[in-house]
């Protein structure tokens, strides 16, 4: 029972922030205008002061871990791997390239660093976790969806140096480079400076989750309901089932074990359908995955983290 209310205490503030971001779309005191602009902003603002006041106030020398990296990045790319796999099971080619997508693709910025928060409260190993999979998740996501593009594919190159660009001007990975940047060389932070940076961040938590949950739509969910089923499995339960077990074998414990968890096991992110929708797919498989993932994640996190607490490695 204290497992179990240790997990509900991790998970349940969380969503249920998602929750009134729905009841607040319901009722019409927010739009999806304004849950979409909302969205850009934590991603362009209060996110990146986030990791870079968390990064910039610690020993980095000391958080840096190279085995850790090397482990989330090897576990995404494997990801992709099983993934693209599994969607040559698929008779119809235009949907294969949503569904790698989706199936590997996490929220691994807010909700990871949401959750982390809420333990630890910091964004802990969140940052590194980031660091090695998202610019991943961008480039590979280019990659399939212009591979499997319906019609003509004629400006992938183009897509792709685009893609390249916005990964290098990342409003995310910026602020870990400069967070990481302030802590190795070791400068100051005034107060001033310290408590304007947290307090923009703080913004970011509760924003990014009332925004997030004011975009469900759970008509959306019923689009493409086979794939979008077999998708939100591998993406909610497939993946941690595999890669945990490694996780734990290697000694990740605690905040990292965390972190890898949500970087294999969160909701599928939104900005999964805007970019399917840029790259010419019709995009109802993505938003199906989307809602389906959101939605199931409180429960199935709240599982993975009953678990692992129950085995004594958070």
């Amino acid at each position: 029972m204290e497992n179990l209310i240790f997990s509900l205490n991790a998970t349940v503030p969380v969503f249920l922030m998602m929750v009134i971001g729905m009841v607040l779309r319901r009722v019409g005191w927010v739009d999806e205008d304004f849950a979409s602009k909302a969205n850009k902003f934590v991603f362009r603002l209060p996110l990146p002061f986030l990791l870079f006041s968390d990064l910039a106030t610690v020993d980095f020398t000391e958080v840096w871990d190279l085995k850790f990296v090397l482990f989330c990045f090897l576990a995404t790319l494997a990801s992709i791997a099983i993934s693209a796999g599994v969607s040559q099971l698929f008779s119809d080619r235009s949907i294969r390239g949503e569904f790698i997508q989706v199936s590997y693709r996490s929220s691994a910025a807010l909700l990871g660093i949401a959750l982390i928060q809420n333990i630890y409260g910091s964004a802990g190993m969140a940052p590194l976790m980031i660091l090695a999979s998202v610019p991943l998740y961008n480039v590979m996501a280019v990659t399939v969806l212009s591979l499997y593009r319906p019609g003509d594919p004629e400006s992938s190159s183009a897509m792709m140096k685009r893609t390249l660009k916005g990964i290098a001007t990342n409003p995310i990975i910026l602020g870990i480079v400069f967070g990481m940047a302030w802590s190795v060389l070791r400068l100051p932070m005034p107060r001033i400076l310290d408590k304007t940076v947290s307090s923009i961040g703080a913004m970011a938590t509760p924003l990014g989750l009332i925004a997030m949950g004011a975009t469900f739509d759970l008509h959306k969910a019923l689009g493409k309901v086979k794939p979008a089923v077999l998708a939100s499995f591998i993406k909610l339960i497939g993946f941690c089932a595999v890669f945990l077990p490694i996780a734990a074998a290697l000694g990740f414990r605690q905040e990292k074990l965390i972190a890898i968890l949500i970087m294999l096991g969160s909701a599928t992110t939104v900005s999964c359908y805007v970019m399917a929708k840029n790259m010419g797919h019709e995009g109802t498989l993505t938003s199906s995955v989307v809602m389906i993932t959101t939605l199931g994640s409180g429960f199935t996190i709240t599982a993975w983290l009953y678990v692992l607490r129950s085995l004594g490695m958070v």
